[in-house]
């Protein structure tokens, strides 16, 4: 079904907030990191308003809304509180996400299949107020296939066994997940679903994903952070621009 087609980078600004709340102060700023974000060619960005409130907050999310000018991915746990949240500010895209308070990060995809019938109704409001809805799940046919019978529009691969099999050194199984995602990206293109992908990739890891032609957007947050520590965030986002280009060819 699709053509390649040019590939958005997604900037994750979530862990400028986990500094700066590690000592309750006003710095780093998240949304200055957005803009700087967007100055360096990202094509939205992504911020996580947790239950826990653990790094963006909600007034983080209120000045995001009135500062960008490239479209805000809230992402989210499907809860009565966030999506009132999501209603209020009708970002461009909302994606709905697991959450546990005792994760790290978000570990796994979103349960889709066993939950069908109550994430169809909690998405409903989301798409009647004009927000793209996107489900972050594994690359697991039953899961993209309960997503499209939803209404969702995109579904976003998770990256994060992939990832961490490379990083472990478990080249077998690393392929074997990428064969995992290649296919499962080609049906969830199939079934009119966009295809995006992300958690986990760095420098290392990317430009297999990147050159599958079905995804059209990479969500990447923590590793541009921690290296935009040596780099700079230009410098950090332009090397993983030039990657994530050289990959698509």
């Amino acid at each position: 079904m699709t053509d390649t087609a040019p590939l958005r980078l997604g900037m994750n600004i979530d862990h400028v907030a986990t500094v700066r709340n590690a000592r309750g102060s006003t710095y780093p700023d998240p949304i200055r990191a957005a803009k700087l974000a967007e100055e360096a060619g990202a094509d939205g960005i992504t911020a996580h308003l947790r239950e826990d409130r653990r790094h963006i907050t909600d007034a983080d999310i209120e000045r995001l809304v009135e500062a960008l000018t490239v479209p805000l991915n809230f992402e989210m746990a499907a809860t009565d509180e966030m999506q009132s949240i999501a209603l209020r500010h009708k970002p461009h895209a909302v994606c709905l996400v697991p959450e546990k308070r005792e994760e790290r990060t978000t570990e796994g995809g979103l349960e889709v299949a066993r939950e069908e019938n109550r994430l169809a109704h909690f998405i409903a409001p989301l798409r009647e107020a004009g927000c793209r809805v996107s489900i972050f799940i594994a690359a697991d046919r039953p899961q993209i296939e309960a997503a499209a019978r939803i209404g969702a529009a995109v579904v976003e691969l998770h990256t994060g066994a992939y990832c961490d099999l490379h990083s472990d050194g478990d080249f077998v199984g690393h392929d074997a997940e990428l064969a995992r995602l290649t296919e499962m990206a080609e049906f969830a293109d199939s079934l009119g679903l966009e295809v995006h992908a992300g958690h986990g990739l760095t420098y290392e890891t990317v430009q297999p994903i990147a050159a599958l032609p079905q995804i059209v957007e990479l969500n990447i947050g923590h590793f541009l952070i921690g290296e935009a520590i040596f780099r700079g965030i230009k410098p950090a986002i332009s090397e993983m621009r030039r990657l994530m280009e050289e990959a698509r060819g």
